[in-house]
């Protein structure tokens, strides 16, 4: 992997992580590496993500230091807790719609 990509974690990995992934199928940019999920055991994450490490809480992908960047997808509610932790943590934070749930959390 060239040293130049985004190396993207998923937090949360629901259908629209899953979409997310398959956006970047192809990219010259940045790269998925990994996914941090509240429930690691579920079987399905392998088939939903192939080849991925799985961290096993959302605090554990924020804290990977070859993550460069988190995906927020999780619920939307949980939206601009994470993102805000992420951000804290020093990466950079592409958040699934909507960012907040009302202004006052933006």
């Amino acid at each position: 992997m060239a040293e130049d990509l985004v190396r993207w974690g998923i937090l949360g990995p629901g259908g629209i992580a899953r979409e997310f992934l398959r956006g970047t199928e192809g990219s010259a940019t940045g790269t998925v590496v990994a996914i941090g999920t509240r429930n690691p055991d579920r079987p399905e994450l392998a088939e939903h993500f192939p080849g991925m490490k799985v961290h096993r809480s959302y605090e554990a992908l924020i804290a990977d230091p070859k993550i460069d960047a988190i995906y927020i997808a999780t619920p939307h509610p949980f939206h601009a807790e994470w993102a805000i932790k992420a951000a804290e943590a020093g990466k950079h934070v592409l958040s699934e719609k909507p960012a907040a749930m009302n202004a006052a959390e933006v």
